[in-house]
């Protein structure tokens, strides 16, 4: 797997995912039909965050790292 997710867009991920996640394990009144996908959001975007790897971005040809 070629990392294809640079710096700032890994940030953004990483912050957005944890939030997600600490939204599906928060216990606010009416929002349990969003907790799973929230929670399943949440992981995947922390996973290409940590891996720096998004398949998302391979149809399109999007790579926002530097290329060596």
């Amino acid at each position: 797997m070629k990392k294809n997710v640079g710096g700032i867009d890994r940030i953004i991920r990483a912050v957005i995912g944890i939030a997600l996640i600490g939204y599906a394990m928060s216990n606010l009144p009416g929002a349990d039909d969003w907790m799973v996908p929230a929670g399943i959001v949440g992981f995947v975007l922390i996973l290409t965050a940590i891996f720096g790897f998004c398949p998302a971005y391979l149809p399109f040809g999007i790579k926002t790292c530097k290329t060596k």
